[in-house]
């Protein structure tokens, strides 16, 4: 199993600099993977300032040499598609090839879409999820991408393409345990389920087995606890294990955490 750091980019957590401090730690004390949230807006209006995740990651990829860093998660439907293509891209280059990319759908509970005059409905913006990353993992390899019989993507790539290969490596957020959401991670390379005990993640990785036929090659990242029995954990199928932390914390907290090292199962 492998460990990550997952930090909101609020607050004093929105200084760039800190971020590549708190890499840096992390990859010293033994940590596997640091994760950003993705927000445009704050959950109390004007509280904290926010930071954009992508240059707050390339300041951790060029402060880190091994850990795997990505934003969890990118809701992709308030994103141009090429624009992320081309975001993911860099930035896999950058690092050398340790991108994760989250995607989710988002929510418009802090208004992140209706603020804006955009559709949040939940139906919409699972369909344009599942169009989007369709459409770049294709601009990604300059494969055709077609829905409902319309091209969506026509032989545009990339150039240069990413470090990694067959592709970036694709996780979805979720708080569903079965159907559509999970069907949907299986088809990629991983899932990143929100609030979720033991039993759900068995049953994420039941589904994930139906679809799949096995979970080889397939990340299960389960946000942690100081009291989750991480054997259980593995046994049910998870891979990582997340520290979370929340908009408020602090630097010095997160470093708290990081320099006590990376937790580890029993048997590991």
């Amino acid at each position: 199993m492998r460990h990550a750091i997952h930090v909101p980019l609020f607050g004093t957590l929105a200084d760039p600099r800190a971020i590549a401090d708190i890499a840096c730690a992390a990859e010293q004390n033994g940590w596997d993977g640091l994760f950003v949230w993705d927000h445009v807006l704050s959950p109390v209006a004007g509280e904290w300032d926010i930071a954009d995740p992508w240059i707050t990651l390339a300041a951790a990829a060029t402060s880190t040499e091994r850990i795997r860093l990505g934003p969890m998660v990118t809701p992709l439907p308030r994103r141009r598609v090429i624009n992320l293509a081309r975001e993911t891209v860099t930035l896999d280059r950058l690092s050398g090839g340790r991108l994760i990319l989250g995607l989710g759908t988002g929510r418009d509970v802090w208004r992140e879409y209706s603020a804006f005059g955009d559709d949040g409905d939940p139906r919409r913006l699972a369909q344009v999820l599942d169009e989007g990353a369709a459409a770049l993992t294709a601009l990604w390899s300059g494969d055709t991408v077609t829905h409902r019989g319309a091209v969506v993507v026509d032989g545009i790539h990339i150039t240069p393409g990413p470090v990694q290969r067959p592709r970036i490596p694709v996780w979805f957020g979720t708080n569903r345990t079965a159907g559509t959401p999970i069907e949907r991670a299986a088809r990629y390379d991983g899932i990143f389920p929100l609030g979720m005990d033991t039993a759900g993640i068995a049953r994420i990785a039941d589904t994930v087995r139906a679809v799949r036929g096995d979970l080889d090659g397939f990340d299960i990242a389960v946000a942690m606890r100081a009291d989750t029995d991480l054997d259980r954990l593995r046994a049910a199928g998870a891979t990582w294990a997340v520290a979370e932390f929340w908009p408020g914390d602090s630097p010095e907290k997160v470093l708290q955490v990081i320099e006590q090292g990376a937790p580890h199962h029993t048997n590991s």
